[in-house]
C-alpha cells in the first residue's frame, strides 16, 4: 500500500458491472445473493484496469458486481462505520495493515475452508503473512509493494554520477548534481522507515513485545535523514501535507535527480516532462547505512470478505478470480504494479517489464512489518516525529522518545519500552 497518506484521493464513483447470469453459480439456494459490492482503494490510475478485470471475472462466474472506487484515506473508517452497522461492500480491498485490524473486531470473515485459504503456496511468504490473525486466514494477497530509488538517469550520468548505495554516496554526489536538487526526502513516515530498517531498527518487536522506537538505531537513523538536509545534499517540504505533491512535481519536471518511492509512482512519472522518454527513469535499491545494506518497508494490498455477507461464496469465487496467476499478470503487464504470486513472475510478459523486474530483488530483500491490530496506528505519531526533525524543530532522540511514550500510552499499552 500501501501507506495512509500515498495514494491521491479520488472522488468516490460507482460503477455496475454488468454480468451474465451463468445458471446459478451464485444461487439463492445455496443462501447466497449472488450480488457483490468491491471497494476498490486504488487510485485513478490502476481503478480502470481492477474494474475491467471484475468484470470479466464475474461475467465468468456467473454472479454481479458493483465495483465502487472509494478514497483510500477515508476507506478504513468508512469500512468500519459501515460493518459495524452490519453494512458496507462484500469484498474490500484493504491496506495490508489493516487486516488485523478489521479481524480483532469481527468484520472480516474466516476465510476457513474456502478455496481461499485451502493452498496458498504460491503466494510470497511475506505479503501472505499480512492476511494471517490469530493463526487463522483472513484475507488473500492482491498486490505487493516496497519501495526503491527512482532516479534521472540522465542527470546521473551528465553529472557521471552512479545510483548511490548509501546514503553518505548521496552526500558525495551532491557536489555534483547541484547540492539540495540532489534528491527529495518525503517527510511522512513510511518513508522514514528504509533509514530506520538500514540501520537495523523497527518501530516494536510484537514477539517480545517490546516498544523499540527510540532505539538508538532509530536515533542514528532520522539524523542521517536530517543530516542529509544540514549537508544540503536534499530537500523536503516543511508543511507535511503536501510533502508527497511536492516531491512528486519535483522529480516528474527534473527538479530533483532523486526520490524513494513505491511502484505505484511510475504511471504519474511517465507522464511527467523528465521522463516522456520511459527509459529515462531509473529504478535501483533504496540506499543503506553501508553497501548493499539498504532495506525498505512491505506494503500492498489484500482482498478480504465482510463478516455477514449475503455473498460469501460468490465472494470467494471473486477474489479467486481477481487474485488468480492470469489476473496478477494482467495487472503487472499493464500497470507495474507487483505480484504476489511467485508463478506470475514466471510469466515472460512479467518478466519483461522493467518496473517489475526493477522491484523483484527490492520486495525480496523488504522488511516485513509487524502484522499486529495496532500496526496501523504506529505510523501517525512517528510521522508528526520525523516531520519534526527534519524541520529542525525537534533532535531525534527526544522527538522518537514522545513517539515511545504515544506508543504506550495508546498504541500498545501492553507493551515495555525497550
Amino acid at each position: 500500500m500501501r501507506r495512509t497518506t500515498l495514494v491521491t484521493a479520488v472522488a468516490a464513483v460507482s460503477a455496475l458491472v454488468l454480468t451474465a447470469c451463468g445458471g446459478g453459480d451464485g444461487g439463492s439456494a445455496s443462501g447466497d445473493s449472488g450480488e457483490i459490492t468491491f471497494w476498490d482503494t486504488s487510485g485513478p490510475n490502476e481503478g480502470p484496469v481492477f474494474t475491467a478485470i471484475a468484470q470479466e471475472c464475474a461475467t465468468k462466474g456467473g454472479y454481479k458486481v458493483k465495483t465502487e472506487t472509494v478514497p483510500f484515506d477515508a476507506a478504513l473508517n468508512n469500512y468500519r462505520t459501515a460493518a459495524q452497522g452490519g453494512q458496507g461492500p462484500d469484498v474490500f480491498r484493504a491496506e495490508v495493515a489493516w487486516v488485523s485490524q478489521l479481524a480483532k473486531l469481527g468484520y472480516i470473515a474466516d476465510l476457513a475452508g474456502t478455496e481461499l485459504a485451502n493452498d496458498t503456496s504460491d503466494f510470497l511468504d511475506t505479503p501472505l503473512g499480512s492476511t494471517k490473525y490469530d493463526g487463522k486466514t483472513y484475507g488473500v494477497p492482491q498486490v505487493t509493494d516496497s519501495l526503491a530509488l527512482f532516479y534521472n538517469k540522465k542527470l546521473l550520468a551528465d553529472a557521471g554520477v552512479e545510483p548511490p548505495k548509501t546514503w553518505d554516496e548521496v552526500k558525495t554526489a551532491a557536489a555534483k548534481l547541484g547540492g539540495e536538487k540532489t534528491i527529495f526526502i518525503n517527510n511522512d513516515a513510511y518513508y522514514a522507515l528504509p533509514f530506520i530498517y538500514g540501520e537495523g531498527g523497527d518501530l516494536v518487536d510484537a514477539d517480545a513485545k517490546k516498544i523499540v522506537v527510540n532505539s538508538a538505531e532509530n536515533v542514528k537513523a532520522l539524523e542521517t535523514a536530517k543530516g542529509l538536509l544540514d549537508a544540503k545534499a536534499a530537500s523536503t517540504a516543511l508543511d507535511p501535507s503536501n510533502s508527497y505533491n511536492n516531491m512528486q512535481a519535483a522529480f516528474t519536471s527534473g527538479e530533483v535527480a532523486m526520490v524513494v518511492n513505491g511502484p505505484w509512482s511510475v504511471a504519474d512519472y511517465l507522464k511527467g516532462a523528465a521522463f516522456t522518454d520511459a527509459a529515462n527513469l531509473g529504478i535501483a535499491p533504496v540506499p543503506g547505512a553501508t553497501a548493499g545494506k539498504g532495506s525498505a518497508p512491505v506494503g500492498g494490498h489484500d482482498y478480504v470478505i465482510r463478516q455477514g455477507t449475503k455473498a460469501k461464496d460468490s465472494s470467494v469465487k471473486f477474489i479467486a478470480c481477481m487474485s488468480s496467476t492470469e489476473s496478477q499478470v494482467r495487472i503487472a503487464k499493464e500497470l507495474g504494479v507487483l505480484p504476489t504470486r511467485k508463478s506470475a513472475y514466471e510469466n515472460a510478459d512479467v518478466k519483461a517489464n522493467a518496473v517489475v523486474s526493477a522491484f523483484e530483488p527490492v520486495v525480496t530483500a523488504a522488511h516485513p512489518r509487524a502484522w499486529i491490530p495496532e500496526g496501523g496506528q504506529l505510523f501517525d505519531p512517528l510521522k508528526i516525529a520525523y516531520a519534526d526533525v527534519l524541520a529542525g524543530k525537534k533532535d531525534a532522540k527526544t522527538a522518537l522518545d514522545e513517539v515511545a511514550k504515544s506508543y504506550k500510552d495508546t498504541v500498545v499499552p501492553e507493551y515495555t519500552v525497550g
